[in-house]
């Protein structure tokens, strides 16, 4: 995780503060480009975030480490790999306010702003169709604004090998896993199967979204993977796979096109978000596509989703972080 030098959040002796790195050698050129989710409300998270920051911002938008947001330090280690100006930012009318001040003072991305938040599906899927529109070769990797990442361009290194498979396959969407460290039921769990290409990288042989803590066991054992929701493939892999799956929402999203006119743009968004379903793109794309997937897993500990309080605690205690934030609370407990 990229900390400032300046910031007073953490003063752990065994962190060591830099300052945000510089692009990778390997940086990507031509077609790929990046989508960065932050346009859900993080409710599991929000008794932690009410108690940081009482103004009521979603956890993207919350100062957890050093000086910058969740949604910040993504885009950060995001452009690492993928210059800002193929980043597409997906929000929600609600969280109006704190894009505002989010972006103040530097540029910023391309920000689409959901009318009302449709789920997962719709929140991948409209960036990907905006994007396709204007480079129908596009390849796009898809990133989760509350992640901690140990390690951001090894992180960004990975993404860049499944962006070389995914330029060279329409169809296959390749999944970033993670090497689970309990039976975790609140994540997605990725079976494995054969190797396709280069070592590391696998088929899927089965996706489950969520599952029973029985299931969730059986998963462990079997040596799965969890689902950290980053993935790579390109555009049309990802739209063909929605008309698949989801027709009545692929239906909605399809006639959004970037245009000028920023009324006429919320008119179209308006007319798509009016009939578009609400649904996670886990349980309603992957899930019942899995010969559609590969997948490739993170060095082990690397990765941390912090979508709960309990999460976002073992990560920091595990690691010997102690932002201020965390004493406080504990004074105050």
């Amino acid at each position: 995780m990229v900390m400032s030098t300046s910031t007073p959040h953490s003063t752990s002796p065994h962190v060591r503060l830099a300052t945000r790195p510089r692009a990778l050698a390997s940086r990507s050129t031509g077609h790929l480009w990046s989508v960065i989710l932050a346009g859900g409300e993080g409710k599991r998270l929000r008794p932690l975030i009410e108690r940081i920051h009482p103004d009521g911002r979603p956890k993207q938008f919350a100062v957890l480490l050093g000086s910058r947001s969740l949604l910040r330090q993504t885009i950060d280690r995001v452009e690492l790999a993928i210059p800002r100006d193929r980043t597409v930012v997906v929000a929600t009318r609600s969280h109006e306010p704190f894009l505002e001040t989010e972006f103040s003072g530097e540029p910023a991305p391309e920000v689409l702003v959901q009318p009302r938040d449709r789920g997962t599906a719709a929140g991948i899927l409209l960036p990907i169709q905006w994007i396709a529109s204007q480079d129908p070769h596009a390849t796009v990797a898809v990133f989760p604004s509350d992640h901690f990442i140990a390690d951001d361009a090894a992180f960004m290194r990975h993404v860049l090998r499944l962006s070389g498979m995914a330029e060279l396959d329409l169809d296959r969407i390749f999944l970033v896993g993670a090497r689970p460290d309990s039976a975790e039921t609140g994540y997605g769990w990725i079976e494995p199967g054969s190797r396709l290409g280069p070592p590391g990288v696998r088929r899927v042989v089965r996706f489950w979204e969520k599952p029973s803590a029985q299931m969730a066991r059986v998963c462990l054992t079997r040596g799965c993977l969890w689902n950290t929701f980053v993935m790579v493939g390109r555009a049309e892999a990802f739209l063909r796979a929605a008309r698949e799956s989801m027709p009545m929402l692929a239906d909605a999203i399809e006639p959004i096109r970037p245009v000028p006119d920023s009324a006429a743009r919320e008119r179209a968004l308006n007319r798509a978000y009016a009939y578009a379903p609400t649904a996670g793109f886990s349980d309603s794309v992957l899930a019942v596509l899995p010969e559609r997937l590969a997948v490739s897993a993170l060095p082990a500990a690397s990765w941390s989703d912090w979508g709960t309080p309990e999460r976002v605690l073992h990560t920091l205690r595990s690691r010997g972080i102690t932002p201020d934030w965390l004493g406080r609370l504990a004074t105050t407990a």
